[in-house]
């Protein structure tokens, strides 16, 4: 399993991110419910991350 791709974040990725506008990436899921929220982003969660979701 991965890290956070967010800055400064180490906790696990649980969530992939497909943002239109910039490159995919993986994060954990506290910034997923943030950043999930702009306009066209889409959510996905990792397969293997289920322990991840809180």
């Amino acid at each position: 399993m991965t890290t956070c791709a967010e800055a400064e974040c180490e906790e696990l990725a649980a969530v992939r991110l497909h943002v239109p506008w910039d490159a995919n990436r993986e994060v954990c899921t506290a910034h997923a419910r943030a950043l999930v929220q702009q306009e066209g982003i889409v959510a996905e969660p990792l397969e293997d991350a289920a322990e991840e979701w809180r």
